[in-house]
């Protein structure tokens, strides 16, 4: 059974490129009830946000190694989130929730030299609402 700790690893991967999905884990704890509800969330927010700050930081200093097989982000990937963020602006920072389009807005906006202050807050409301979502329709579901 994976606890708080497999929670965190879960959620802290499905906000970097690792193709991952927390939520299932999320509900599945949750529906256990063997685990306090604001613990579930708070984990997993927190470490949802740590995997997008990490995104946000590859963008902002190590974009020098974009061409470097391991980077995990690709041309496409890059050029298609930079477009999206010089069209909606910071506010597309309220979209990381998403899969797989979220990663690389949260890259772009390293890119593009957001404030950390301001992606904290946009993203902060983004993931922690997504997890509460979950955790509202879990609930009503059981």
């Amino acid at each position: 059974m994976i606890d708080y700790g497999g929670l965190f690893l879960a959620a802290f991967l499905a906000a970097t490129l690792v193709p991952f999905s927390s939520e299932a884990i999320l509900a599945a704890m949750f529906a256990a009830g063997r685990y306090d509800p604001l613990w579930l969330w708070a984990v997993a927010s927190t470490a949802n946000i740590l995997g997008a700050l990490v995104n946000w930081g590859l963008g902002r200093y190590l974009i020098r190694f974009q061409d470097r097989r391991w980077f995990p982000f690709k041309a496409r990937e890059r050029i298609k989130a930079e477009r999206w963020f010089a069209r909606y602006g910071v506010w597309s920072l309220l979209l990381s929730w998403v899969p797989v389009t979220g990663d690389p807005i949260t890259f772009a906006a390293g890119l593009l030299r957001v404030e950390l202050w301001r992606f904290m807050i946009l993203v902060t409301l983004a993931k922690a609402g997504r997890y509460a979502v979950v955790l509202f329709i879990v609930y009503g579901a059981t």
